[in-house]
């Protein structure tokens, strides 16, 4: 009978159901989270930046001076929704540095001679001869995202071809008055060429404002790259957390059939952190140019890599430390904590497959502190948009900054806390710190 182990009591019946109602509790916000922000993305479209770049000089037209393009910039002003699209009238020169820093998702531009072209095509409805339609520009903005350019596109258009009848009947109706017959003249009617010219008067040319090399994934490197920093830096903590409590004894260690659960040495818990934020700090750089080599070999353009490589080491030591300090201070409840804040709210906020402009406003308020959507817009910053503080890189690593300062507090003030009120680690007080760390 000494082989025999000896007898517990039962397990209350909360912890059976425990696991359950933690396991429905995610479940439910990941569905909410995940499910919501794909749902309906035009439906859920608010203040989508969209610069309006109006060139046009104007035309004598009939003998008095008209300025089409200033009466097309207003009726796009007025009926696009502005709770939707945030349009911003600028130069073409405010609009270039806004497309090249990723402030804005497109443009429309019409030209200086627009007025003038459209008094051409007038007049050649009823004068033999070829000519070319007035043209405006719809660029799109790809480097900002794939899926934002998609939807650039769609509002484009949408309000080029109202554009395009309001002022194809505004220039038939002009034609045809010309040729009202004088009393005792002979009527003149247009002909079917000329209705179907004058019908859609407006050439409307789609093209992407710098183009997006080879190598990207349409625009999806920065979004994957941006998930490699964070989960090395999630994942990280976790692997750390758990073999560093495994060896100092605290935590036991499976291997299939073997296990291993070493005396626990006595080490208090800042010590402990101590140790592990160094082991994160050190890896991180290792990791970052690990992923950079990575990236390389799979042919993945990279022009900065300097600054692409001193960000992803401080991503990954911001994310490691955070989570490290998480676990200390709540435990085994951290893991939980850590996989709501860095994944399951990260995901669904960091833009880097659907634009913020395009989710429910409750999620998309939560890229304001999101960690995902900071590193998301400082690494498409340096891959995209030359590192150009402006793209989002001075934002990104501040906050960065802000965060790695976060989880430092945090870990400081928890485990001094609980070392200074005798909250010792499976009830083992701990030496003084040299005697500890020899062991």
């Amino acid at each position: 009978m000494a082989n025999e182990i000896p007898a517990r009591p039962a397990v209350p019946l909360r912890g059976w159901i425990g696991p359950m109602v933690v396991l429905g509790l995610l479940a439910a916000l990941i569905g909410t989270m995940y499910l919501g922000y794909t749902s309906d993305p035009e439906k859920n479209l608010h203040d989508f930046p969209v610069a309006l770049v109006n060139q046009d000089v104007g035309d004598v037209m009939d003998g008095r001076t008209v300025n089409v393009g200033d009466q097309i910039a207003a009726a796009l002003t007025e009926k696009i929704p502005a709770d939707k699209i945030d349009l911003r009238t600028v130069g073409i020169s405010e609009a270039r540095q806004q497309l090249g820093t990723g402030q804005i998702y497109g443009a429309i531009i019409i030209p200086g001679d627009f007025t003038k072209r459209l008094s051409i095509l007038a007049a050649a409805s009823v004068v033999p001869g070829d000519v070319e339609r007035p043209v405006i520009t719809v660029q799109t903005n790809p480097r900002a995202g794939t899926y934002a350019s998609s939807i650039m596109q769609r509002i484009a258009d949408r309000a080029m071809a109202q554009v395009n009848s309001t002022v194809g009947a505004q220039l038939t109706d002009q034609v045809k008055a010309k040729l009202a017959p004088q009393a005792g003249a002979p009527a003149t009617e247009l002909s079917g060429a000329a209705r179907l010219q004058l019908a859609k008067p407006i050439d409307v040319v789609t093209n992407p404002y710098r183009p997006l090399p080879a190598g990207t994934g349409q625009g999806l490197s920065a979004f994957f790259y941006t998930l490699v920093l964070l989960f090395a830096g999630f994942s990280g903590a976790m692997i750390i957390h758990s073999m560093i409590d495994n060896v100092l004894g605290y935590v036991p260690a499976e291997y299939g059939p073997w296990f291993r659960a070493p005396e626990p040495a006595s080490i208090s818990r800042w010590r402990t952190l101590l140790v592990k934020w160094a082991i994160a700090a050190i890896t991180a750089p290792f990791l970052s140019g690990m992923f950079m080599g990575i990236a390389r070999i799979f042919g993945m353009p990279i022009d900065n890599p300097l600054p692409l490589f001193l960000y992803g080491t401080l991503a990954i030591i911001a994310v490691s430390v955070t989570g490290l300090s998480v676990l200390a201070a709540f435990g085994t409840a951290g893991l939980l904590i850590n996989m709501i804040v860095f994944v399951v709210l990260g995901l669904p906020s960091s833009s880097g497959s659907i634009p913020v402009e395009a989710i429910p406003r409750w999620i998309a308020s939560l890229s304001s502190f999101e960690p995902m959507h900071q590193i998301y817009l400082s690494v498409r910053a340096i891959l995209f948009f030359d590192g150009h503080l402006e793209a989002g890189l001075g934002t990104g690593i501040w906050m960065t900054l802000f965060g790695l300062a976060f989880g430092l507090l945090l870990g400081a003030v928890a485990t001094h806390v609980y070392d200074l009120r005798g909250l010792y680690r499976l009830g083992v007080p701990h030496r003084p710190a040299a005697d500890a760390l020899a062991g």
